[in-house]
């Protein structure tokens, strides 16, 4: 989106002015000048893009303005690296480059001012608002939204949900209470809704029962009036009372009776907050249905019953569903079932999709031509239903009302391969270093980012595969026909290109305007980078499948892509560390995969370098570079253990830290954890160290490394891996203190005594214990009473633990415990069926008793009747013999 690309001009242009003012003396007026017109045209294409007008005059200048913020983003980029290597070269190569590009910057100034005076003159005439918009978003018409026809007929696959829901509506709770399913456009919501209102048991249970369509323009007034209409006789009174009175009416008509409210379609919690109060609470075992696309919503209706996420159809139920809708009660002739099957799986599930197929398919007959020309272009056709093109509407419209920050987040899935399963992690680093976000306050970028993201799932256009252990999204993606809007629209917008095999020897010179690339690495051998033009910010090559590429088109990678900030070349093996690529100083985001096992100096080049991950083939990693110049860096990951061959200065007492806004280190040797390395990094939140730990913990001078990472106020996140098991590697003097907020703890070989567990137990903010392979030894644990307070999960992997007592007075707060290859330990202690939170077990390659034990607890769980509808105790074990 334009938003990020102005957002670094103006960076960039700070930088300008600040560093190089010399340089840029004779036009600094005129730069200051450029940068208030882009922060002006900033402001311009957002309001385009939020308020769309209809005139094609209009969206011809928003296209102009797009292509002179692009092209400043050119000047102004090359610009600072032709003045970083001014600056650093002799007075001779001064004299005789002087820079040219001050001029560049003058004539871009003057090129912009018909353009500004154009878009004052919109401003001016107030054409943004519901007068101009093309589909009337914020206005009120005072017509009633459409609503959509739901047949109640043919339903498929929501029997078991149906079922579910409706045993929650019948439960014996005398209290009002409020159900939510959620799901993302067209899965299905209304239709499920529909099944259960009309199901006898409801209509036997509620006598009482109205349903509602709420939409995202919600009109209190008229919701009001058709619930009135379904549970008495509308008046002309009535319908001049205002929404206040309107609602007394309502409760008032309920107030003695056993009711069932459906909302369909709800949009915002504001909306529900504002109808709500119809409702009374009147003891009358009374429910209320809502249907929405965000989960978040249905959460705030009731935030003691988790909202039910409504699933896509599995093969069979596609099939069915498609047979139903092409050929009605008719049967599948034999020649087209293989088609047909073939049609539904392309539609992946999706109710809306298959019914739109069907109805195509019922449209044009069962001739075997037509199911073939229809299978080979399904996601045409679903792009292209009666009017057109409704499915890509539908997606379109949920974008358009995306908030302006979340439309570049969620377009940029469409980088991605499709069905892509993305880390959470590595696609906020991602988003950052765009810049899709903006600072605010002292919030950190990674958590206002972690908030965009939670947003798009619970709008249900993102959905997660994963989560972490803590609770926050681990892996996610987006669903096949969101995919693809996602790089319709991102060719509208010159905002990525994904390279394919057609591309090899196309010369299409749209290919010049892309800012972001992504490409397969098979591809890379076989393709001139070159064509695709200097102007890419991005390079993406997202891949299970490695590929080693020559020294020459490896160099190729930053000769061609001078301006690059994000590098992601994980796949790509690289043989040595390209010396071009220390000269592209906007790399914000790097990962290379490298077979060697020294960074060079060169490395400190990068010094706007935010995120650095190093995958390589070595067991240790030395950095030669001075990363204490790499100022903006945020992230520093390897898979190795990881050295600085640079010494750190000491810190004085006025002197800033030169890495405050390094926030991961991990993975270091335990020699690196000197004092001087923390001083200058003290706003850590994650640190990984690896290698002898003997070392971090070996007392010297009263003192230890150890001591250092103690100091580490900000460290939530730690993890300790030992490399060595001899008996030099022996760790003979656990540390008694660890960091005071630290939240989450790994421990890998480390082969501690279970009585160091008391230790640990007084980690007062401690929600996560991971003990990996060998993390302690000995035969029997006990812990000690009142000891972690605050953990959810613990793991406990490869282990010689025998004997086990625990219960709720040790882990009072569990809620998720994980055991893998315990195959010593006798019982899974049965005490843990105290634990009042504890919800999840899972047992990997225990052993036949232990599973007979964790199976007793779960019995135990099961005989008390759960507070929490939907928060049962759930135990996996496997292999599953071990659970018969």
């Amino acid at each position: 989106m334009i938003d990020g690309t102005v957002t670094f001009i103006l960076e960039n242009l700070k930088e300008l002015i600040a560093s190089n003012s010399k340089q840029i003396s004779e036009v600094n007026d005129k730069v200051k000048s450029l940068s208030n017109d882009l922060d002006f045209f900033k402001g311009f294409i957002k309001d385009a893009t939020d308020n769309p007008i209809e005139y094609e005059n209009m969206k011809e200048l928003e296209k102009q303005i797009r292509d002179a913020v692009f092209k400043a983003e050119d000047i102004v980029d090359q610009y600072v690296i032709e003045a970083t290597q001014y600056k650093s070269s002799s007075v001779f190569k001064k004299i005789k480059h002087p820079l040219d590009h001050p001029t560049k910057l003058l004539n871009l100034a003057q090129e912009i001012e018909p353009m500004k005076a154009t878009v004052n003159m919109i401003y001016e005439r107030k054409m943004f608002g519901a007068g101009a918009r093309q589909d009337g978003e914020g206005s009120n018409t005072g017509k009633k939204p459409k609503v959509p026809i739901v047949e109640e007929d043919h339903v498929v696959g929501f029997d078991d949900d149906a079922k579910y829901i409706i045993n929650l509506l019948t439960g014996e709770s005398e209290d009002l209470e409020i159900l939510s399913i959620v799901g993302m456009p067209g899965i299905g919501k209304t239709t499920l809704a529909k099944m259960i209102f009309c199901d006898p048991i409801i209509e036997f249970e509620f006598y009482r029962r109205a349903w509602v369509y709420c939409s995202q323009d919600c009109n209190r007034k008229e919701v009001f009036l058709a619930i009135l209409d379904q549970i008495t006789k509308v008046t002309d009174e009535m319908r001049n009372m205002t929404e206040e009175n309107l609602a007394q009416k309502i409760s008032g008509s309920l107030e003695k009776d056993k009711y069932l409210i459906v909302l369909d379609d709800v949009w915002k919690s504001y909306d529900w907050y504002n109808l709500r109060v119809a409702f009374p609470k009147n003891k009358k075992k009374s429910r209320i249905l809502l249907t929405s696309r965000y989960t978040s919503l249905g959460r705030i209706a009731n935030r003691k019953l988790k909202p039910h996420d409504l699933r896509f159809l599995d093969v069979d139920e596609s099939w069915k569903l498609l047979q139903r809708k092409a050929l009605g009660l008719e049967e599948c002739p034999r020649e087209l079932i293989k088609l047909g099957k073939q049609i539904a799986a392309e539609c992946h599930g999706l109710p809306l999709a298959l019914v739109v197929i069907g109805g195509i398919l019922l449209e044009k007959g069962t001739e075997r031509y037509i199911w073939e020309d229809v299978s080979k272009n399904v996601k045409k056709y679903m792009d292209e239903m009666d009017p057109g093109k409704r499915i890509s509407n539908f997606i379109s419209w949920s974008f358009n009302h995306l908030p302006y920050h979340l439309k570049a987040c969620f377009m940029y899935f469409g980088m991605l391969p499709e069905d892509h399963r993305v880390s959470a992690k590595k696609l906020i680093r991602l988003w950052i270093a765009e810049g899709f976000l903006q600072q605010k306050g002292e919030i950190k970028l990674e958590n206002i980012a972690e908030d965009y993201l939670e947003d798009l799932v619970n709008r249900n256009l993102v959905m997660v595969e994963k989560w972490r252990s803590s609770g926050k999204i681990k892996t996610c993606y987006v669903h096949d026909v969101i995919h693809e809007f996602c790089k319709k629209k991102a060719i509208d917008e010159n905002f990525h290109h994904e390279i394919k095999r057609s591309d090899y020897l196309s010369s299409n010179g749209a290919f010049k305007m892309y800012r972001r690339l992504s490409i397969p690495p098979q591809y890379l051998n076989n393709i001139s980078l070159k064509q695709f033009g200097s102007h890419v910010r991005s390079f993406l090559c997202l891949s299970n499948d490695e590929i080693t590429l020559t020294l020459a088109k490896i160099s190729s990678i930053p000769k061609t892509f001078k301006l690059l900030r994000v590098l992601d070349g994980e796949p790509i093996r690289f043989t040595r560390f390209p010396a071009d690529l220390s000269q592209v100083v906007h790399l914000r985001y790097l990962v290379p995969s490298i077979q060697f096992r020294i960074l060079p100096k060169c490395i400190t080049n990068l010094w706007n370098t935010q995120t650095l991950i190093v995958k390589t083939s070595s067991n240790v990693l030395e950095i030669r570079g001075d990363i204490l110049k790499m100022v903006r860096l945020r992230h520093l990951e390897t898979n190795a253990s990881t050295s600085f061959s640079k010494s750190f200065p000491r810190k004085r007492n006025n002197e800033e830290g030169h890495l405050i806004n390094l926030r991961t280190l991990s993975i270091v040797s335990p020699e690196t954890c000197a004092e001087a390395v923390f001083d200058r990094a003290p706003n850590l939140s994650k640190l990984g160290i690896r290698g002898r730990l003997a070392k971090l913990f070996e007392v010297k001078g009263g003192s230890c490394l150890f001591d250092n990472v103690k100091k580490l106020n900000s460290l939530e996140n730690l993890k300790l891996l030992n490399d060595v098991h001899d008996s030099q590697g022996k760790i003979v003097s656990p540390p008694e203190k660890f960091p005071p907020n630290l939240k989450m703890l790994t421990l890998n070989g480390t082969e501690l005594d279970w009585k160091y567990m008391s230790t640990l137990g007084m980690l007062e903010n401690l929600e996560i214990l991971k003990l990996k392979e060998n993390a302690f030894k000995g035969e029997c644990w006990e812990p000690m009473n009142g000891g972690f307070p605050s953990l959810k999960f613990l793991y406990i992997g490869r282990t010689d633990l025998v004997n086990w007592v625990a219960s709720d007075s040790h882990f009072s707060s569990l809620k998720s415990l994980h055991l893998k290859h315990c195959t010593n330990l006798n019982t899974v202690p049965i005490g843990l069926s105290n634990i009042a939170t504890l919800q999840t077990m899972d047992l990997y390659w225990t052993n036949e008793s232990a599973a007979t034990s964790a199976k007793k607890i779960q019995s135990k769980k099961n005989e008390v009747p759960t507070r929490r509808k939907g928060m049962g105790f759930k135990l996996s074990i496997y292999p599953p013999d071990h659970a018969k």
